[in-house]
């Protein structure tokens, strides 16, 4: 979708972004720290690499728009698991 987004020109794309990583988030439930880390690192890291993706000649505007995107997504499933990870610590499961 984040592909597809950057040629085809709608102002919901980032609300359908983020719901499709939130219900990726939530529906896959990820339980491995180290995923978890980089999914988090991740999203805090890929606008800032896209960003320079700028300097490209013709196709640099088109690869930011796709990376922000993805970033949009990746937000979206690091909210779901910091959510879920956060429920976890408030109401552990039962032993």
């Amino acid at each position: 979708m984040a592909i597809i987004s950057a040629f085809v020109p709608l102002e919901w794309w980032p609300l359908i972004l983020v719901l499709i990583g939130l219900v990726h988030g939530f529906g896959g439930q990820e339980k491995d720290p180290v995923i978890v880390v980089s999914v988090i690192l991740t999203a805090i890291a890929l606008p800032t690499i896209a960003d320079n993706l700028n300097a490209i000649p013709m196709i640099g505007a088109y690869l930011d728009t796709i990376f922000d995107h993805f970033a949009i997504a990746i937000g979206g499933y690091a909210i779901a698991l910091l959510v879920l990870d956060l429920k976890n610590r408030i109401m552990p499961a039962d032993a």
